[in-house]
Order: structure tokens, then sequence, then C-alpha cells
């Protein structure tokens, strides 16, 4: 290995060159990878959250989510469709009026339910401090654990959410999903809080207790979810209705997307780089002629010489990979550090990340070194040895 590394380093500045244009590849790898990794895990969690239940909005809801309000009322009218076990009205709203800055995740939510859905939904948070919402509960607060920086939220300390005061009683479990941006508030509170954001002339009309945002739905044993959104749909007016397929179409195939292109730009980078290694390692195999046709004057093998320069081309991938990956890294930390006032973490650095950076900077090395390393294999040794 030392003879490995001191060949590398024969021509100190043009392997740190070289080592350095694998390092801003691994490191583009990194960076733009855990930004995918990230959005694959909010989406991962959707799909979990979607998998059994059928999500009903007002016609205008997006991706799930209602932007008008539509009347518990319609809880019954829910209910009384084929095929439904239970229907549980939820209110969901954005923290901030006017958010300050886009966030290319989930924002930072104030969240509440009904707890119809008691012994019906499976996605569960657990709590890490504290305890959870309880039926009841007013002026409390539960409080994902990306927004506790946010908040400046302490277990029996109060926040303020929409310029009202909560005691925080509970700080959830961190998922690496959606839960992690939401406030859990009372029912009563979040439907005054959302009456409010109405124009006045819409919001003097409406009783706060009878309107939600959206009404999750429960299929019966063996009732297929997708099925039943059709269902619903059909025999109820002026609603949108959302299972797991119509999540996968929305959301999951759109971001698979997404993450290929991120990936290819990343890669594009990365193998660029590698370039400079096929460069390196020919130089170095023009430099050192004779003392290839030393080596195989004296018994050496082709596979010996293909293995010496296959070897120092995946030191070069190797070091390039660490650097890189440690650069990224700090870039990660300090990015997701300063996001995390306004609880923006775009980023999450993951084993698979992690390892399959610094394989892939290997591998790219490896294989940037073969023609050189075949090349110098194939030398004559006697007009090796009078190679000047």
């Amino acid at each position: 290995m030392m003879r490995t590394l001191k060949n590398v380093f024969r021509r100190r500045m043009r392997a740190f060159l070289t080592i350095f244009g694998i390092t801003i590849g691994v490191l583009a790898l990194v960076v733009m990878g855990a930004m995918a990794e990230k959005m694959q895990l909010l989406v991962d969690g959707g799909s979990d959250y979607y998998a059994d239940k059928v999500i009903v909005t007002a016609e205008d809801g997006m991706g799930g989510f209602g932007i008008t309000p539509i009347p518990m009322s319609m809880i019954d009218e829910i209910e009384a469709v084929d095929g439904v076990a239970r229907a549980s009205g939820t209110v969901g709203m954005m923290l901030d009026t006017d958010p300050s800055a886009v966030n290319m995740g989930v924002p930072p939510m104030i969240q509440a339910t009904d707890f119809r859905d008691a012994g019906y939904e499976t996605f569960s948070v657990g709590i890490a401090k504290g305890r959870d919402l309880e039926p009841g509960d007013t002026g409390k607060v539960v409080v994902g654990a990306d927004l506790v920086q946010k908040l400046g939220a302490k277990v029996g300390e109060t926040v303020q959410l929409r310029d009202r005061t909560f005691e925080v009683v509970g700080i959830m479990e961190k998922t690496l999903t959606a839960p992690d941006m939401a406030a859990m508030v009372s029912l009563s509170e979040a439907q005054s809080m959302l009456v409010e954001d109405l124009p006045a002339a819409i919001r003097d009309s409406i009783d706060p207790a009878q309107v939600v945002t959206d009404i999750t739905v429960y299929p019966e044993d063996g009732v297929d979810p997708d099925a039943l959104a059709a269902t619903l749909k059909a025999e109820i007016a002026d609603i949108e209705t959302m299972g797991p397929t119509g999540f996968k179409t929305s959301v999951e195939e759109p971001l698979k997307i997404f993450n290929q292109i991120i990936y290819a730009v990343a890669l594009l980078s990365l193998v660029i780089g590698g370039l400079s290694v096929i460069n390196t390692m020919t130089m170095a195999v023009a430099e050192r002629t004779r003392e290839i046709g030393i080596r195989k004057s004296i018994g050496a093998s082709r596979l010996d010489v293909i293995r010496q320069f296959v070897s120092e081309s995946a030191v070069i991938g190797f070091l390039g990979g660490i650097a890189g990956l440690g650069l990224g890294w700090v870039i990660v930390h300090f990015a997701n550090a300063a996001g995390a006032a306004s609880a923006t973490r775009l980023f999450l650095v993951t084993t698979r990340l992690a390892a399959g950076s610094v394989v892939f900077a290997i591998v790219l090395g490896i294989l940037a070194g073969l023609y050189p390393a075949w090349h110098a294999s194939s030398l004559n040794p006697v007009r090796a040895l009078r190679y000047e």
C-alpha cells in the first residue's frame, strides 16, 4: 500500500489536482444526492400514510391538502357510503401566514384532528418528550421534531402560534417525514385560526366549529382504497379524493424524475473528474516506461503491471471519494444548521449515499485506469528499456 501511495504522489501537484477533480465530483454527488434522499424519505412517509386510506378535500384541494374549508356534516354523508368504516375530520394550515421563503420540502404546519381516527389510523408517531395531545385539551400543543428550534419549544413552556400562546405538552419523535414539521393543537383552536384566514365577508357567515380542511376516510376490511376514492368522488358532489394510487401519480412519480435528474447532473460531474484520472495515469505510464520495461524483463507478468496501475488509479478514486464525502457532509451540515431556525432542512446524508459515493469514486478510478494499465502491460520490454 505504501508503495502504491508513493507512486501516486511521484508528481504531487498533478496527483493533488487529479484527486481534486474526483473530490469535486463526489462533493456534487453528496450534496445533490442528500437533497434527493431527504425528498425521497418525505415521499416514502407519504406513501405509508396514504397506503390504507382516502383523503377527501374540496375540489381545489392539491395533493391531498385542503385549501377551501368543507362542512363537518360531510362526515356523516361519507360514512353513509358503502365500504366506509370511519371518517375523521382534520384541519391543516400553514404555520406562517406569510412565509418568508420557498420551502422545497413540507412547510411548517398547524394540524388538528377530531380524534375519530382512534383505532383506525395505522400511521403513528411516537412522543420523544412529554405526552401526546388528548381529547379535551385546549391551549396545548405537541411539536414536531424539526419545529423545536424554530419555535423555541420546551415541554412545560409556552410557544406562539399565529399570535396565540400554547403550552408545549409534548415533542414528537423525529421521523424524517411530514410530522416533523407539524404543530398539533386542538380541533376547535385550529378551526378558529382557519376561519380567521378567510375574507371578512365569508368569515362572518361561517361557524368555525362546523368546518375542516379535509376528511380522512378509512375503508372497511377488504375494500380497496383506490376503488373507494372513485366511489366517493362519484357519489358526493364538489369534492376531490386521493388514495394510494393518486398520491403515487401526483407526487411519487414526479419526484422520481426529479431525483433522476439530480443524480444525473451529479454523476456527470464525477465522470468528468474521472477523465482527469485517465490523463494522469496515461502520463504516468509514459514517464515510467523504462521502469515498466525493467519489471517485465525480470519476470513481471502483464497482469502484475495491470494490477499495479489499476491499484494506483483506485487509490486516487478512494482519496477523492473520501475528501468529497467529507466536504459534502460539512456543506450539508452547515446548510441544515443555517436553515434550522426556519425549520428548513433540505439535506440528509444517508449511509447508502455516503457509501455509494465513495464506492462509485473507487469504481470510476479503476475504470479510468484500465486503459493506461492495459497500455502499460502491452509494452515490449526491450523497447521499453530503450525508451528515453
